[in-house]
């Protein structure tokens, strides 16, 4: 697991989440710590290093 430091796309606040490092591509949906609103978190890894990161919000 590695932590991550982004800017949340909703509140713009800048907050972390834990990223698991043993798949080398994943998407799912994380709430923010601040605002609660839902974030697609989009990582990418190789050999465990975080080599792409996105996070976008949700259209509702």
């Amino acid at each position: 697991m590695v932590e991550h430091f982004f800017q949340c796309p909703y509140c713009w606040e800048e907050i972390s989440m834990l990223l698991d490092t043993s798949v080398q591509q994943q998407t799912y949906i994380e709430d923010c710590e601040v605002c609660c609103n839902p974030i697609e978190i989009t990582p990418s890894f190789d050999n465990d290093e975080l080599i792409a990161f996105d996070a976008q919000s949700i259209e509702q």
